[in-house]
């Protein structure tokens, strides 16, 4: 009988209610309201709502999900160690072994690009390139509070408002703030519409915003086959450790491009970017463990993650009206604030501020320009980071 109660005792001990720290009804909390906001409001639903019930799942104690190989955690019966958790091959795979998934995710997203508007336009690949001052203000700040030079890139690149590109820079910099690092990026992404209009006002005057853009010329087939084939080894040659993202976003606007795989343009496009985004929201969630998130630091990331976003979207603005100084047909700086990789919501949010000055203004395909050349300017910043830390 004495036998029975003890192992009864043991049995009642491995439940997870004898096993809460007040961090994982915290992060129960965190995860609901992502699911709520994917749901509910609309906000991201492809991600916030895998990502929060994940969060959920990993923060229920002894839940064999997140068990890595050396098997941390044990059976308190049989003394044995568990085999890695189901999550775990999710991450360690799709994230940590590699950075498979946001590599995928950027075949994806070159696939449903259209690089026209840029190449329509060069200039507006400097727009581009200037909001990326964000990204390494909000690095510098990092650091003057304490981060490390790692972990300062990774925190830097939330400015770009690119979520693979982030998860990318912090698997190979700083890899234990990836939840982190990673919930900031999309979330600043979701919120571009709310942060972006503010700054975008604050910066410039309603005759600047109404002002109409002539028509760009037509791109002819030759350009855009060229483009991504050139764009890709130019990179690679500059800065080596961009080659995963920048090759596999040329790969994909190539497929697009050629006319000549269109099975294949609409497998990235459709069938591989929704499996590769239920990978990211499993494995983003995954590293939710309310012991190690709720840190001071996280809160600092997002602090300095929105920081950057602010300047990234400011420092197209203010550029774009430099700019203007140089040149005879004058462009609405309002298109400046699309220079960040929220890829085409950035140019939405142009395209309505604009809008909402001059009804008969039409940014969205001017806007596309910076927007896109945002996304080469945020991965070859991440190559340098890469380069020069790790």
């Amino acid at each position: 009988m004495s036998d029975f109660i003890s192992r009864l005792e043991i049995v009642v001990s491995q439940t997870g209610f004898m096993n809460l720290v007040w961090e994982q009804p915290v992060m129960w909390v965190v995860g609901l309201v992502f699911v709520y906001l994917g749901i509910k409001k609309n906000v991201e639903p492809l991600l916030l709502v895998p990502i929060g019930f994940v969060a959920v799942l990993v923060n229920l104690p002894l839940a064999p999900l997140m068990v890595d190989d050396l098997g941390q955690v044990v059976d308190l019966v049989t003394g044995h160690h568990s085999e890695p958790g189901l999550l775990w091959y999710f991450f360690h795979y799709g994230f940590e072994k590699g950075e498979i998934v946001p590599c995928l995710i950027f075949l994806g997203l070159g696939a449903m690009t259209d690089f026209g508007p840029l190449l329509s336009n060069p200039k507006t690949l400097l727009l581009g390139a200037a909001a990326q001052v964000g990204v390494y203000s909000a690095m510098f700040g990092a650091l003057l509070i304490g981060f490390t030079p790692q972990e300062a890139a990774a925190i830097g690149i939330i400015g770009g408002a690119d979520g693979p590109t982030t998860i990318y820079v912090t698997m190979q910099l700083a890899p234990h703030l990836l939840g982190a690092t990673a919930l900031a990026a999309y979330s600043y992404m979701a919120l571009v519409p709310i942060v972006q209009p503010p700054v975008i006002r604050a910066l410039t005057t309603e005759e600047e915003r109404g002002r109409i853009m002539k028509q760009t010329r037509k791109v002819t087939k030759a350009e855009r086959i060229v483009f991504p084939i050139a764009t890709a080894m130019v990179v690679i040659l500059l800065v080596p450790p961009a080659a995963p993202l920048i090759g596999l976003l040329m790969l994909g606007n190539l497929f697009r491009e050629s006319g000549v795989v269109e099975r294949l343009s609409d497998a990235a496009q459709n069938s591989l970017m929704n499996i590769v985004t239920i990978f990211l929201g499993l494995g983003v969630g995954a590293t939710m463990d309310g012991t190690k998130f709720l840190q001071p630091k996280v809160i600092g990331i997002y602090v300095l993650g929105l920081f950057a976003f602010i300047i990234s979207t400011g420092g197209g603005v203010l550029f774009a009206k430099f700019f203007n100084l140089f040149l005879k047909n004058k462009i609405n700086p309002v298109i400046g604030a699309a220079g960040v990789s929220a890829v085409p919501m950035a140019a939405r949010v142009a395209h309505v501020v604009g809008q909402q000055a001059n009804r008969r203004n039409y940014l969205l395909m001017h806007a596309m320009g910076p927007n896109v050349a945002g996304v080469i300017g945020t991965i070859i910043a991440a190559g340098l980071f890469i380069a020069m830390l790790k």
